[in-house]
Formats: C-alpha cells, sequence, structure tokens
C-alpha cells in the first residue's frame, strides 16, 4: 500500500488520549468530546489514540474502531491524529490501520508485539512486512517495560532506509538509550524522535529530541505545551518553575501499587475535574474512595485552578 502523500512532521506535546468509558464496552461519548476540546485548547500539537495511556490491548477491536471514527470527526483536522496499532497478530494490525486510513487519521504507532518475545533478526522482517501492508506513515513505539522487547540501535539502522516510517516514540525511561536514537538523525533527519516520560521532557529535548507524548496533558494540556515552549526559548526560570508543576503532578501516580495506577490516577483526574468518566476497562478498576480522595487533596494542593469536586 501506498502511505499518504504528504506524512506529517511530529513535534511538541502529543498527548497519549485516555479511552472514556461508561462500560466494559460502551466508550463514554460526551466525555471524549470535552476530552479532545480540552487538550486542543491546551495547544497540544496532535493526538495519540489507542497506546498504553488508552488502554488498547483491552479493547475491543469493535471499541478501538469506534473511538477512531469519533476521534477523527471530532479533531476534524486540527491536529494529526496517531493510531496505535499493536497487536499480537499482523492481520489485526493492519486492520486497524486500514480503519485509521479510513477514518482520516495521519499516522500509525507500532510497539513491539508482546506475550512472545521477538528477536531483533525476526523484529526487522516483521517491521518490513507491515510497512508494506500499511496505508500510513508508521511511528515506532519502544515499550520495553511492558512488550519485553527493545527496538535495539541495530535494528533501527536496518529499518532506517523504509521510507514509510516517520519516526520513533521511546518510553524505555532510559536517557543514554534516547540519546542513541538522537543520533539515528544522520540516517533519517527527517525522523520525529519523542520521549514517553513525561518529566524527562526537558533533558530529553536537550539531547534533541523533538517534543513528548506525555500522560499528564489529558489533564494538562497547557502545562506540558508551555514546558516545551520554554524549552525551546531557552527560558531556564520560566522551565524550572513549570519543572517543579509537572513533578508535583507526579504525586499521583504514587498512589495505589499496581501497574496500572498511572492510568487509573489520570482518570481519576479527569473526572474530578468533569472531564471523562473514570470507567476503567477489564481487568482494571477504578480508583476505590480513599484513593480518589487523594488524588483531589494533591490536585488541590498543587493546581488551585483546577475545578475539583469529589
Amino acid at each position: 500500500m501506498t502511505p499518504s502523500p504528504t506524512p506529517p512532521r511530529l513535534g511538541g506535546i502529543i498527548p497519549p488520549l485516555v479511552t472514556p468509558l461508561r462500560g466494559r464496552d460502551e466508550l463514554d461519548h460526551e466525555g471524549l468530546g470535552r476530552l479532545i476540546e480540552h487538550v486542543l485548547a491546551g495547544g497540544v500539537n496532535g493526538l495519540f489514540i489507542l497506546g498504553t495511556t488508552g488502554e488498547a490491548p483491552s479493547l475491543s477491536y469493535r471499541l478501538r474502531r469506534e473511538l477512531i471514527d469519533r476521534v477523527c470527526e471530532a479533531v476534524a483536522g486540527r491536529v494529526p491524529v496517531l493510531v496505535g496499532i499493536t497487536d499480537t497478530a499482523f492481520v489485526e494490525s493492519v486492520g486497524i490501520a486500514e480503519s485509521a486510513r479510513a477514518a482520516g487519521a495521519d499516522a500509525v504507532v507500532l510497539a513491539t508485539p508482546y506475550y512472545f518475545p521477538a528477536g531483533q533478526t525476526e523484529l526487522i522482517g516483521y517491521v518490513q512486512r507491515i510497512c508494506d501492508a500499511l496505508p500510513l506513515p508508521l511511528v515506532l513505539y519502544n515499550m520495553p517495560s511492558l512488550t519485553k522487547v527493545w527496538f535495539e540501535q541495530t535494528t533501527l539502522e536496518s529499518l532506517a532506509p523504509i521510507p514509510n516510517i516517520i519516526g520513533i516514540k521511546d518510553s524505555s525511561g532510559d536517557l543514554d538509550y534516547f540519546g542513541r536514537l538522537i543520533a539515528l538523525k544522520q540516517l533519517r533527519p527527517d525522523w520525529s524522535i519523542m520521549i514517553g516520560p513525561e518529566a524527562m521532557l526537558a533533558d530529553s529535548l536537550a539531547l534533541g529530541g523533538d517534543g513528548g507524548v506525555a500522560g499528564g496533558a489529558n489533564l494538562l494540556p497547557s502545562l506540558f505545551v508551555e514546558r516545551f515552549r520554554a524549552c525551546r526559548a531557552g527560558d531556564d526560570a520560566a522551565g524550572a518553575r513549570l519543572q517543579q508543576r509537572i513533578l508535583d503532578l507526579q504525586r499521583i501516580y504514587e498512589i495505589g501499587k499496581y501497574a496500572s495506577r498511572f492510568i487509573k490516577a489520570t482518570k481519576c483526574a479527569l473526572s474530578l475535574v468533569g472531564v471523562c468518566d473514570d470507567f476503567m476497562a477489564e481487568p482494571f478498576n477504578r480508583f476505590l474512595p480513599p484513593e480518589r480522595r487523594r488524588v483531589a487533596e494533591i490536585l488541590r494542593e498543587s493546581f488551585p485552578e483546577l475545578p475539583v469536586s469529589e
């Protein structure tokens, strides 16, 4: 298949949207609409749906397609829409990509297949074959904590000649690795290299990164946009103040004891400010009242401008 003739140049702040739900297989349509307008009003540079923060692996294919349609319709071309297609099945990844193209999305995002860890030689062949089948430009997604496999440097060097690949999102949390990704721009100066862990945004930009896919931008989009702009402007005073606010937000991710606490905290915070429901996809549960109260306390302490209501 032939990709879009003008692949998007990605950069700035691209929130990995949560997926607002009202039930096991039911979108929170009103909440989704409010969430989209909320992040766009904050000045973000794109939206990434069906990623980790969007609970993609826990959603039915039917609901994924419904979400793609709804988001693309609501965004209406105002910013690029990126769609996660990571799956254990090759044909399902391609099928979601085809739905994304039909809905008007701009690019797709692919992590390494999970469950059976792929060897790097297998991974190279897999990406080459899937690129031949994709109808949209591709952003690679390095998420080793959940997929058990890294996109190693030599693998990316082998994949660099594929024109359909337009960048990488790295959520490893390893800045040394991120620095090596930046070196790949010698092979592909057109690649956009984005970081996932939001507290590392400034460090990644200093290394030559293009922006962040920050989960906290679901709640406070303008905070991350302003942090990005302060870095680009070399405004260290504003940058330090904004960085402290980002670190203050990190406190909500420390609530709870399971790996799902990051998504739970984000959805809980969004529900507290009236954006969307905090229903979680199976097998996860929303925060119980004690955890919910703690999130509310942190938001009131650090972000008094937010309309927090329990």
